[in-house]
This record gives structure tokens, sequence and C-alpha cells, in this order.
């Protein structure tokens, strides 16, 4: 009996694709044919060349957010942390080359630390995620002020040849976005660790009563995403030539939107890397897509608010329970229009 049940194991799918996935990909493949057909323009080989590297970013900055809401969490302080690391990899070298590897390595020296203030606040103070993320993102912005007094640093050429580059005429940001996405689909697949953090993410409290650390784990999760965030403002600094402590700024809701419409869950759990890796290709062309149409940018945030409430929508709504109630309230109104059509004695 049970070399049978092997035998049938053995024979099931080993390689699964996800509803997030599924439903992502389907959903880019769609808009990139709706972008051939209504707007042209915008999957010429310059826009798509400009958006890769965006969509890249965004992608990292996705895959940091997705690690805090595993744990049920949310991360706010996305904006100050982005802002930061690409300020420090352009003030300390000051287009100096020779220093470009000191300033990312305190970057990310930097990033950790940050981390492990939100994880103490959150995972051992029990802090709101809200409230301990968005005062961190204050804090943040006001050292970047005292950084830069206000003035705007140059990256040094380096960066901009390693991040801003071409290989194969692709740009070497979705390489490095591809690497990252590896390391981070092997360490929650693959490692002990990284199935540890998915249980507690999923159940804190059978995770404690098993013995897991589940502090440290909600903890870590928000140093992986400040040091995902570094990167993020690290590649910025490698893009544009300028860098300024509003960088980041426009990375917040995408950066949340992007792991809703990959199909990770806001409640915690399984976390969906690729899918989000996707969203956010999906979500940077749905912004060239309405630059292409002359939008200006208050409805291009509005579609990005309508994506992400779409996202939500269609993981955490019960289509089932809402089909049986509109075929109960339509049979409903069917038999009160019978009744009224019957003649009276």
């Amino acid at each position: 009996m049970a070399q049978r049940s092997a035998e049938t194991l053995s024979k099931g799918p080993r390689f699964q694709v996800s509803k997030g996935l599924m439903t992502v990909l389907v959903s880019t493949v769609v808009l990139f044919v709706l972008c051939a057909v209504i707007a042209p323009s915008s999957v010429s080989s310059g826009p798509l060349g400009s958006m890769i590297p965006f969509a890249s970013i965004l992608a990292i900055a996705g895959l940091g957010q997705m690690l805090v809401i595993q744990q049920a969490g949310i991360d706010l302080s996305v904006p100050s942390a982005i802002s930061l690391a690409a300020v420090i990899v352009t003030k300390l070298p000051q287009g100096d080359n020779d220093k470009l590897l000191g300033a990312v390595l305190t970057a990310l020296a930097v990033a950790v630390g940050v981390g492990l203030l939100n994880g103490s606040l959150i995972g051992f103070l029990k802090l709101n995620p809200i409230i301990a993320t968005l005062g961190t993102n204050a804090l943040l912005f006001g050292f970047i002020m005292f950084l830069t007094g206000g003035i705007p640093s140059s990256s040094s050429d380096l960066l901009l040849g390693i991040v801003g580059g071409t290989t194969f005429g692709v740009p070497n940001s979705a390489f490095i976005a591809a690497i990252i996405l590896g390391i981070v689909v092997l360490a929650l697949r693959k490692t002990v660790a990284g199935r540890r953090f998915e249980s507690i993410g999923s159940s804190p409290a059978m995770a404690s009563v098993s013995g897991l650390r589940v502090r440290i784990h909600h903890g870590m999760a928000y140093v992986w995403a400040q040091l995902l965030y570094a990167t993020a403002g690290i590649m910025i600094a490698g893009i544009i030539t300028v860098s300024n402590a509003f960088m980041g700024d426009a990375y917040l809701l995408p950066s949340v939107a992007v792991v809703v419409l990959g199909g990770t869950s806001l409640l915690g759990g399984r976390g969906l890397p690729t899918a989000t890796v996707v969203a956010a290709v999906f979500l940077s062309q749905l912004d060239q897509f309405v630059l292409a149409l002359g939008v200006n940018f208050a409805i291009r945030t509005l579609v990005q608010a309508a994506a992400l409430a779409i996202g939500v929508a269609i993981y955490t709504v019960d289509w089932s329970r809402v089909r049986s109630a509109i075929s109960r309230l339509l049979s409903t109104s069917s038999r009160g229009q019978n009744q009224a059509s019957l003649p009276s004695a």
C-alpha cells in the first residue's frame, strides 16, 4: 500500500503554477496585447528599454515588501529606505569610482541597522507595524536631509555603467533582479529556514507551540526587506544620474500592489516571489500604457490604486459566495415577478 502511494505521488506534477502566478501572467500578456493595439508606441524598443530598469527596481522592492507581508506585517519605511541608499552611494563617493564599493557596503550596513530597528519595535516590543515603520520612515527622511542639506548628488560613472548599462541588448538591471529573485526563491523553497519562515507566517500560534522562534523570524523579515530596499535604492542611483531625498516616494503603494497582485495574502503565509516580479512588470507596463495615452500623473496614481483594489478583490473575496448570493437574488426576483403576474381570484 505504501509502495502504491509512493508511485502515485511520483506520477503527480512536480511543478505547479500558483493561481497568483497564472493570473498575473495572463493579465500581463493581455496588457501587452492591448498596448500593441491601442498604443503601439508603449511597446516600442525605446519605452520598453526605459520600462525594464524601473520594473526591475520595483520587483526588488516588492520582494522586500513580500517578505514582510508573509509575516502578516507591512513596511511603510520603503520610500526613505530606498532614498537613503541612493543618497549614500552618491554622496559618499562624490563621483570617485574607487570609493563606490565602500559606499555600497555602508548603504547595506545602514539597511541592516534600520531593519534591526524595525524588527525590534515590531517583533519584540509588539508595536503596530504601520505606526513603527511610519515613524522609521520619518526618522530616515530627517537623516537624509541632514546628509544632503537638500542638495542632490551625482552618481559615479562606474555605478552608472554597472546598473544602467546593457549586456546583449538587455539592461543589466534585469539581470540583477533575476539573480535576486533566484536567491529569494531558493531561500524560501529550498532551505529549512525558509520553510520555517513561511510556516510561521501561516500560523504563528502553531509555530510557537512547535518551538520555533516566532519573534526572531518576524523581526528578521524587516532586516531582509531593508537589504532589498537598499539594493533598489542603489540601482536607482545607477540609472538616474542625480539622487535626492524623494527618489523612493514613488515605490510605497506599488511595492504593496505588486505583492497583492502576485497573490501573496496580506494575512501572511506562503509568498509568491516569481508572481511578485511578474506583477512588477505588469504594473510598470500599465504605467507606460497610461502615459502613452497622455493621461496626467494624478490619473496614473489612481490606476495604481485601482490595480491594488482589484488584486485584493481577486484573492480575498469569496466569489463562490458572491455568485450564490446573486443567484438567490435573481431567483427571488423571478419568483416575485411570477407571483405578481398571476391573475387574482
